[in-house]
């Protein structure tokens, strides 16, 4: 783009935890950190420092369904960044020495996880929502996972992982687009691809989740099933959750969190997957107020699947989303990041104008039907991890919704 002196590139590859078996879990995470000890004719520390010498950084991270390595730099940046990902993801050294080194790293990550409540408490809750599943296993994996890696092992899963059959190269801010086309070709248009089989459709089970521990709080979540990325219910189900629990003028925040006092921290999410998606509500709260707290939210689901928002809710939600896009488009990570999610999940980018007019044209009774939606299945997962009081919390909420 003219007059732009920033750039950044995303690499993403359609594969990650999901298509993992349990086996193999966490695999994908482990792989993701074992690039980065050595590739192509670089070290651990030339990996970096080829990228900070010319002022960019260097990322990665490991989803359920995606793994994504970023580099964000200054114009003419480009070659050098093509580069050093495409060693990363098509000539790692993958060192015997460093794969149980890192065996040890991931087995400290996965115990600060553990350590960490409200970061376990989501694992708690996902394990539920997709029990029996890869996406209801940790992205982390475990440690007795992790201890048959070897690198062979490893090796044949980086060429079935990275297939270049599933890869998008995206960039974008202060980018030539025939010097991208070169550089494309010359260090990703050579590989080969490794077939691999598509994971099944994920299936939203549910069930109640419960860890006492001797801590203040009570960290509770609650999920049910969501429309998926694909799923024409989408920008409905992205409005319906800024409305519920999205900010401060949102129903959660104010029914539960400024009217009651019932949390410190409330809000809820939605997870879309390709297929299959979450509506989520998380809550930190007094152990002795958590079933109050999970009678209040499930009567804001309820009331928004029977009435719907007012025009005012829908209004707000509306604006708050619209910015949130343009916002995002000034940043080219935003851009390339999100245009190469797209790619993967619908086989081209989807305009900034398309995804606003798609959001615009939500009608009240489209919000509706996407709550209602959600509790159709008559499911929830639940988890709460805290004092042993606050344990009711879940099947508190399932029964207030579903009787």
């Amino acid at each position: 783009m003219p007059g732009l002196r920033t750039l950044a590139l995303t690499i993403a590859v359609r594969g990650g935890a999901k298509w993992e078996t349990e086996a193999t879990s966490g695999w994908s995470h482990c792989l993701e950190h074992l690039v980065f000890k050595g590739a192509g004719d670089m070290g651990a520390r030339e990996i970096v420092e080829r990228i900070e010498a010319e002022g960019g950084s260097l990322n990665a991270a490991t989803g359920y369904e995606r793994t994504s390595f970023e580099v964000r730099a200054l114009h003419g940046s480009l070659p050098l960044a093509m580069q050093v990902v495409s060693d990363l993801v098509f000539r790692p050294t993958l060192d015997s020495g460093e794969i149980e080194r890192e065996k040890d790293v991931v087995a400290q990550e996965i115990a600060e996880a553990f350590d960490t409540p409200d970061d376990h408490v989501f694992e708690m809750a996902q394990t539920k929502a997709w029990a029996g599943q890869p996406l209801g296993r940790p992205i982390l994996g475990s440690v007795k996972s992790l201890k048959p890696i070897t690198r062979a092992s490893i090796a044949d899963w980086r060429a079935r992982l990275y297939s270049p059959d599933r890869m998008v190269v995206a960039v974008s801010g202060a980018v030539d687009e025939a010097e991208l086309l070169a550089l494309a070709e010359c260090w990703f248009g050579d590989q080969t691809p490794t077939p691999a089989r598509t994971p099944d459709a994920p299936r939203f089970t549910g069930g109640d989740a419960a860890l006492s521990r001797r801590i203040e709080q009570a960290n509770i979540v609650f999920q049910l099933p969501a429309p998926s990325a694909r799923d024409p219910a989408y920008p409905a189900a992205r409005l319906m959750t800024e409305i519920l629990g999205g900010g401060m003028a949102s129903r959660l925040f104010q029914s539960a969190r400024e009217e009651r006092g019932l949390a410190y921290a409330i809000d809820a999410y939605h997870e879309p997957y390709e297929d299959a998606g979450i509506l989520g509500i998380f809550a930190g709260a007094s152990a002795d107020r958590a079933v109050e707290l999970a009678q209040v939210c499930a009567a804001e689901l309820k009331a928004l699947a029977e009435t719907g928002p007012t025009p005012a809710e829908l209004s707000r939600a509306k604006a708050v989303m619209n910015a949130g896009l343009w916002m995002s488009d000034e940043s080219p990570a935003a851009r390339a990041g999100r245009a190469a999610a797209q790619v993967l999940i619908f086989g081209a980018p989807i305009s900034s104008q398309t995804m606003a007019d798609r959001t615009l044209s939500q009608t009240v009774e489209d919000i509706r039907r996407a709550a209602a939606g959600c509790l159709s299945a008559g499911k929830a997962a639940t988890a709460v991890l805290g004092p042993k009081a606050a344990a009711l919390a879940g099947p508190a909420f399932r029964d207030a919704l579903f009787g």
